[in-house]
């Protein structure tokens, strides 16, 4: 493996990507390319159990911090501030790698040091920030009813734009089109599962990429949809959302459902960095030091 700063070895890189309101039934039952790839072997597909609420900022922060809503303090949409404490943000850019983000702008004023602003942070390739490379979307001025988001292959082509061009170790890709169909449609509706497959049929395109470049994969959702169209709660429709990893360095029983608090962990553990012990869930796949091997 070719040598990176100071002489250490390149550290690995992971992509994770997150499909906003996707619940676990309708991943399995809609998107073909994913099963596709169970089926074929080239990733695997478990259960994995939302935190509590079931809201989208609360969990971005859990999935990068490995802390419950209830620990870091964020517990609606309305209360969104700046993190607090290690994420993997923080312990990428500690250890000498750089993130890269393409998302909603959530993302920015969780981890990226300050409040949002549009007209500042739509596109950020600044090597010094705390994320080095994002492309933002703010969904503003919309409602459910006539909503004008993002396509997704474009969302797809903008990740991949930065993993080429800047191949930074970790890279976050969210979709919120699921989440607002979901509103729409409800949990159960065929726009709501329509929009599954669309996603499902960007990432076609843009998961063999990835993998092509060495990035470990993973895929998952921050919390499920009901009946009605709402989240929040603790219906396993709304906590029960897929978790795939296109890697074969994670290890749990093919039944296990997982806990969310494993993500970040996780994470940290792919790229060869120890995580904080803020971080209590255990990740599933232990950490080694940059010597080169992967966990």
């Amino acid at each position: 493996m070719p040598a990176g700063t100071a002489g250490l070895p390149v550290m690995p890189k992971v992509c994770l990507i997150v499909i906003d309101g996707l619940r676990d039934d309708t991943a399995r039952a809609a998107c073909s390319y994913l099963m596709s790839s169970v089926t074929g072997g080239e990733a695997r597909i478990w259960t994995m159990r939302a935190c509590l609420p079931t809201m989208s900022a609360p969990l971005y922060e859990t999935l990068h911090t490995g802390r419950a809503p209830a620990d870091h303090g964020l517990m609606d949409n309305d209360g969104l501030r700046p993190s607090s404490g290690p994420s993997v943000f923080s312990a990428v850019k500690a250890a000498g790698g750089q993130c890269g983000v393409v998302g909603h702008c959530y993302f920015h004023t969780l981890f990226g040091g300050t409040p949002f602003d549009p007209f500042a942070h739509v596109e950020i390739n600044d090597p010094d920030a705390p994320i080095a490379h994002a492309r933002y979307y703010s969904m503003d001025g919309y409602d459910a009813d006539n909503s004008v988001q993002p396509a997704e292959v474009d969302l797809c082509a903008q990740a991949w734009s930065i993993a080429d061009r800047h191949a930074p170790e970790y890279l976050l890709l969210h979709s919120s089109s699921c989440d607002t169909l979901g509103h729409l449609h409800t949990g159960l509706g065929r726009g709501y599962v329509r929009q599954a497959e669309k996603v499902d049929a960007a990432l076609a395109q843009l998961i063999p990429r990835l993998t092509a470049r060495g990035y470990h994969v993973l895929v998952t959702a921050d919390h499920g949809m009901d009946d009605a169209g709402n989240h929040g709660g603790d219906a396993a429709c709304e906590r029960h959302v897929p978790f795939l990893s296109f890697t074969d360095r994670l290890h749990a029983g093919p039944d296990e459902i997982l806990d969310q608090r494993c993500v970040a962990p996780t994470i940290l553990a792919l790229l060869g960095i120890p995580h904080p012990k803020t971080m209590k869930a255990a990740p599933l796949c232990r950490a080694e030091p940059r010597t080169g091997k992967l966990c």
